[in-house]
């Protein structure tokens, strides 16, 4: 079924909004996906605050086109949607991967956008592999904290080590 004109130029406007202020863009093939499927997908991307639009592959084209992205656009395969994240890069792509993982058969990423520029469906599962912020901090802390504890356990070691020296001859003397 084709749609007018007009339609087709205020999609490709909501589109472009969309785009504009987009921190990733994940491109996702849902051929095969269910009705009920998509709409569980919808609901977890609508929490995190991720925009899932479909709409025809030549009209994200040309949304894309207009904004200079550089690198090589991926190849659009089957039917196409994309997720559009203005907010948490890292989860919206952690939240299409999951899904993706858990209905193989059904999605699959096609790649995306990301800081300016295309990049792949590996791209894309690397970025959603990627540890929460917390967990980040939490393991900087660790790192920068290791050579205080082993310079402190080190010393302790010394410590102890003199006290039992002076112990033994302590010892012997009495």
């Amino acid at each position: 079924m084709s749609i007018t004109k007009q339609k087709k130029e205020e999609i490709l406007e909501n589109l472009k909004e969309s785009l504009k202020k987009a921190k990733i863009v994940v491109f996702v093939n849902f051929h095969g996906l269910s009705v009920s499927l998509a709409n569980e997908l919808r609901k977890i991307l609508r929490s995190m605050g991720v925009t899932y639009m479909v709409a025809k592959k030549t009209l994200i084209k040309k949304a894309l086109e207009t904004f200079g992205f550089s690198g090589e656009m991926p190849k659009l395969e089957g039917e196409i949607a994309i997720a559009v994240s203005d907010s948490d890069p890292l989860a919206s792509a952690k939240a299409l991967e999951q899904f993706a993982k858990k209905n193989k058969d059904k999605i699959k990423l096609g790649g995306g956008v990301f800081e300016n520029k295309y990049i792949g469906a590996e791209t894309v599962i690397m970025l959603a592999n990627i540890p929460a912020r917390e967990i980040l901090l939490g393991q900087l802390v660790n790192i920068i904290n290791s050579p205080i504890q082993g310079l402190v356990v080190t010393l302790n070691g010394l410590v102890s080590k003199f006290v039992r020296t002076l112990e033994e001859i302590a010892k012997k003397k009495s």
